[in-house]
């Protein structure tokens, strides 16, 4: 078997909405605004963040990392699906689809990492905030994030690797505008029994482990609140946690919706699969931001203090 021979394999197809191709330029008008809020949303975020040197605190940082997260993973999927809905360009190279599905799951599992040490943040800032910013410098947040990139990059590594081990015969055809392991190895005419159950196990071992430790997290958190003696400050307390748990629910919700219908909903309705795919995909880093803006007071503050200056200088 030649194992690194590209040659030797097709190009993938990309879909779009089967049966709408003649409205895909109408339907792009909508990805496009939703990337457009996407970008513009967590661009505002890290560049508030860099400037303000008052949100220069552990969780503003994190919130950071996980707008660039957010930004890689918009990056990684949208060139595959204008070159589709503007140019009806429906070929991928083999080797391209496996590197585009690479950068989408480590962003993906990059994010799941950072959504967890945004739990232990917010659980060390109400358990000891005299202890706050000693515990979490920026040596130790710049530590957490190479970690968490490491993590996703090792576990992610031997996949593309796995699936040049398989045969494509007639049925290239993805289910997306982009590359997913689910989606391409079902595609394959060999035995994919391996890349199904690291599939498996990778999500186990990260998503799963990462929600596992978040719910132990919120768990100390409640335990930690109920010992405040004053209930303005238990609200106080977990207020602050509302934007976090908001933007856990984008994540794994999604997640696990495609995770179930790529495994179990194979006789489903293909429009599921597809609409579930975007919103996986796009879901967080739409609305990440737009929860962050709402509900965090040091962003909220800044942008509309910095709008309201604006105004006045164009006044």
């Amino acid at each position: 078997m030649v194992f690194f021979n590209s040659s030797t394999y097709r190009p993938f197809l990309l879909s779009g909405f089967p049966g709408l191709e003649d409205s895909h330029p109408v339907i792009s008008i909508l990805f496009c605004a939703l990337y457009l809020v996407a970008l513009m949303g967590n661009i505002i975020i890290l560049v508030v963040i860099r400037v303000e040197r008052s949100l220069h605190a552990p969780m503003y940082f994190f919130l950071s990392m996980l707008a660039a997260t957010d930004l890689g993973l918009c990056t990684a999927t949208l060139p595959t699906l204008l070159q589709l809905f503007w140019f009806n360009v429906c070929e991928i190279d083999f080797d391209a689809c496996l590197t585009q599905m690479f950068f989408i799951h480590v962003f993906s599992l990059m994010e799941s990492g950072i959504l967890l040490t945004m739990a232990f943040d917010r659980y060390v800032a109400i358990s000891n905030p005299l202890r706050y910013t000693t515990i979490l410098t920026e040596s130790t947040i710049t530590k957490i994030g190479v970690g968490l990139l490491l993590r996703a990059v090792a576990v992610i590594l031997p996949a593309p690797f796995l699936i040049k081990r398989l045969s494509f015969c007639k049925a290239n055809v993805l289910s997306h505008s982009y590359c997913l392991h689910p989606d391409i190895i079902k595609l394959s005419c060999s035995d994919h029994r391996i890349n199904s159950i690291y599939g498996l196990i990778i999500i186990l071992i990260t998503f799963g482990a990462d929600s596992v430790l978040i719910l132990f997290s919120y768990l100390k958190i409640l335990i930690t609140v109920q010992g405040i003696a004053s209930k303005e400050e238990q609200f106080k307390a977990l207020n602050t946690c509302v934007s976090h748990i908001c933007a856990v629910l984008l994540v794994y919700i999604p997640m696990l919706g495609v995770s179930i219908i790529h495994r179990f909903g194979k006789h489903g309705p293909p429009m599921v699969h597809i609409i579930m795919g975007y919103v996986y995909l796009l879901i967080p880093p739409v609305l990440n931001p737009v929860v962050y803006c709402v509900k965090t007071q040091g962003i909220r503050t800044r942008i509309l203090g910095n709008l309201l200056k604006l105004q006045q200088r164009v006044l």
